[in-house]
């Protein structure tokens, strides 16, 4: 009786350059059969996908020759993260990345050095560099075509398909919760997870399309489509040749700035001044805490309640959402500061990161008012102004971790 195991299939690859899905086996062999429906686009910059027909991993090649290897989910949402480090990079905290291993000139020897640490970590395992929408955002819509594919590029090899949950949708994951648990005494389902690999989370729910999975799919493969489909997607939309245009500008700024220069101008201490601040903030959850409030089962009279007596702590308790507030506040008793059209953008990603992550790099100003909240509000993130600050810290949290794990094994 032979012992010997029958050849089995080892990687699945879309070619566009022979327009073939190819098939290779355990013993180095092919079987090529026409790819009928490209997935590759003129502006594509892909030139291959590959993944393992247990779909854990997916392979990207660029035209230029490029590898971005991204995890994929397992079906069910099981822990993925495995104990390793969160650190969530600011945009700029990004491009100084990108430009510290890509060697652009103008980076000194410190900073690259931590720039080396950092990514070999990541490829070790044991920190993970979450992206999201943010990042997507602002990287897209580069006009140049080169620093951009470098940006991108950087992002995406060293998120490894890792993202963090839509700020919005963490914000209503966690009212919702709120609600429920002080509201009803109940508690509801746990907050899904916020940096996790799951499919199509960079955006609200409420902004996704149906199932997308051809008809008749099993669970199983529906799950595995909807995966790749968003991996996929994530990749070729951060590198595509053509730029993401500029989205309109919806007045938030003139807005705030108008709120700010009036309680400078109002003859009132700063508790008053926060009064007004959270009342403008409780307008500006109003349409988030009614559905969220529909959903938990709640009352009009017992959410009228809740909003006239406990809301503004209970929403101080929440992880995001209460370092989004306090942020604010500090930037509206800061008197004479001047809001900008980023500034939204930076408040509602970096205070969903903070509250969750282990490590938040972030650019000077934004960095001040986090360290303000946290430190308030008594959370365990720490933040930093530059990665190279950032290292010797997470270093020390790693060989903790390793120790604890020693301890254990003992």
């Amino acid at each position: 009786m032979s012992n010997e195991t029958k050849p089995f299939v080892v990687l699945i690859t879309m070619d566009r350059e022979t327009s073939s899905i190819v098939f290779t086996r355990s013993d180095g062999k092919e079987a090529r059969f026409p790819l009928h429906a490209s997935p590759f686009t003129d502006t594509s910059a892909l030139s291959s996908l590959s993944y393992t027909p247990s779909f854990d991993a997916l392979l990207a090649v660029t035209r230029a020759g490029d590898d971005i290897a991204f995890e994929l989910p397992k079906q069910g949402g099981g822990d993925q993260l495995a104990d390793r480090l969160v650190v969530y990079l600011d945009q700029n905290q990004w491009s100084a990345l990108a430009n510290a291993l890509h060697d652009t000139g103008g980076v000194t020897d410190e900073d690259r050095d931590a720039a080396l640490h950092l990514t070999e970590w990541v490829r070790q395992g044991k920190v993970i560099l979450p992206a999201s929408a943010g990042h997507y955002y602002e990287t897209a819509k580069w006009s140049k075509t080169d620093k951009r594919y470098r940006l991108g590029l950087t992002i995406l090899q060293l998120s490894r398909g890792w993202q963090m949950r839509d700020p919005l949708q963490v914000r209503r994951d966690e009212l919702h919760a709120a609600l429920r648990r002080q509201v009803t005494g109940m508690a509801g389902t746990p907050i899904p997870a916020v940096f996790t690999l799951a499919p199509n989370v960079l955006h609200s729910a409420r902004e996704r399309t149906t199932d997308i999975s051809p008809p008749g799919f099993q669970p199983a493969a529906a799950f595995q489509h909807e995966a790749l489909t968003s991996a996929t997607a994530l990749i070729d939309v951060m590198l595509d040749s053509e730029r993401l245009e500029p989205g309109p500008d919806i007045g938030w700024t003139e807005a705030t700035q108008r709120f700010s220069d009036w309680l400078d101008s109002e003859d009132i201490d700063s508790r008053q001044k926060r009064k007004h601040i959270d009342a403008s903030l409780l307008s500006d959850f109003q349409t988030e805490i009614v559905d969220e409030a529909r959903a938990a089962g709640i009352s009009s009279e017992q959410l009228h309640h809740w909003k006239e007596k406990q809301a503004i702590e209970d929403i101080r308790s929440l992880p995001a959402t209460g370092l989004f507030c306090e942020i604010l506040r500090d930037r509206h008793l800061n008197k004479g500061i001047i809001w900008k059209r980023n500034d939204l953008i930076d408040t509602v990603y970096l205070s969903c990161a903070a509250g969750y992550a282990s490590f938040v790099v972030c650019e000077g100003q934004m960095a001040s008012f986090s360290k303000q909240g946290i430190r308030r509000l008594k959370r365990s993130t720490q933040v930093f102004r530059k990665i190279r600050d950032a290292v010797p810290v997470i270093e020390e949290a790693l060989a903790a971790s390793r120790n604890r794990s020693a301890g254990l094994e003992a």
